[in-house]
């Protein structure tokens, strides 16, 4: 692994002395606008994290934790014209509800948290402002490279959301994703009678290949056909950036479309509503997460329910765990999931 950079590389990659990148890190606003920019842009193409003490704190603690999130399907500002149905912000979506469990624990435990992500401000690099002012940080997939959170891991507690383990120094929270996605697809097997079902992928491969291995292990019990990949559908962007899932217009109707998310099972009840299709009489639909959309949307979607808001907090218990015994050894905690059964799958609203 790389040697980390020092605040000593910083000052001779920007052209400043070392006392000024000191004060950008503690105390930015009585940093020139121009100098401080030199001194952030140096930091992020050295990836240097400053320590809590480099800053002067006297515990070395900031009392702040980090979440790193995707926010594509959360846009900050909704496009100028934009049509307002297609805002994808007026239910609560898998991020906001594991950010809220997060925000409640920090409050419970006096800390702040300090949120940002690749697309709000100015990229990955974005990621050094912010792990340079927290004490521990929250990511959740395909955010930011395995390279950066490996150098950020050594300097502060890092959890990774919605990733099983991998050969990294990273805590991970998880959920039991296999099992819940073999759950739904065994209840659509032995209480409908669905023979001929198919897999839809979504946008995170970590979790995808769990789900689909659970789809795999429901219909490998049931004799049925074992199919070695999921349809993995083309999406199309929105106004305000979300994107929403294409089908080929020629795929043949199965009898049960099994999504590896919420957001998938969503847009294809929308295709299916516009081709004409009956939910569930001609097809049935389950998803996986349990947003709120789901509850509301007709026909009522059929789901696997993670616990999102716990999961937040149990981000929180392990970031403060790791601050309060630095050598604790990195932790995975794999939560337990629930089948909510609704109308998409033909169990009707109660």
């Amino acid at each position: 692994m790389a040697k980390a950079a020092t605040v000593y590389d910083v000052a001779k990659h920007a052209g400043v002395s070392i006392a000024t990148v000191s004060m950008t890190f503690r105390r930015p606003e009585r940093v020139r606008p121009s100098t401080r920019d030199l001194v952030l842009a140096a930091a992020r193409a050295l990836h240097y994290v400053p320590s809590a003490s480099a800053r002067g704190l006297a515990d070395g603690r900031t009392g702040v934790l980090g979440l790193f999130s995707f926010d594509y399907l959360l846009p900050v500002e909704v496009d100028e014209g934009a049509d307002p149905d297609e805002d994808c912000r007026d239910f609560p979506l898998y991020v906001d509800e594991i950010q809220r469990g997060m925000e409640l624990a920090c409050r419970r435990h006096g800390y702040a948290l300090l949120i940002g992500g690749p697309s709000r401000v100015g990229g990955a690099g974005n990621l050094t402002d912010i792990a340079g002012h927290v004490d521990g940080l929250a990511v959740f997939p395909q955010t930011l490279p395995a390279e950066a959170l490996e150098r950020i891991a050594g300097r502060i507690p890092v959890v990774a959301v919605s990733e099983p383990p991998d050969d990294d120094r990273l805590s991970h929270v998880t959920v039991d994703n296999r099992g819940g996605m073999r759950a739904v697809t065994e209840h659509l097997i032995r209480a409908h009678g669905r023979r001929d079902l198919l897999f839809v992928g979504g946008l995170n491969p970590a979790e995808g290949r769990d789900r689909f291995a659970g789809f795999q292990d429901a219909v490998r019990a049931a004799g049925l056909r074992v199919p070695r990949e999921p349809l993995v559908p083309r999406t199309r962007a929105l106004p305000g950036g979300r994107a929403a899932v294409v089908l080929p217009a020629d795929l043949p109707l199965p009898e049960a479309f099994v999504c590896a998310t919420d957001d998938v099972a969503l847009d294809l009840l929308e295709i299916l509503a516009g081709r004409g299709v009956r939910v569930p009489q001609d097809v049935a639909v389950t998803g996986f997460d349990g947003i709120v959309a789901g509850r509301v949307v007709r026909p009522s979607l059929t789901t696997v329910r993670q616990p999102m808001a716990e999961m937040g907090r149990v981000v929180v218990d392990i970031l403060r765990g790791r601050l309060d015994d630095p050598g604790r050894a990195p932790v995975f905690r794999e939560l337990p999931v629930r089948v909510v059964l609704r109308e998409s799958c033909g169990c009707g609203p109660g």
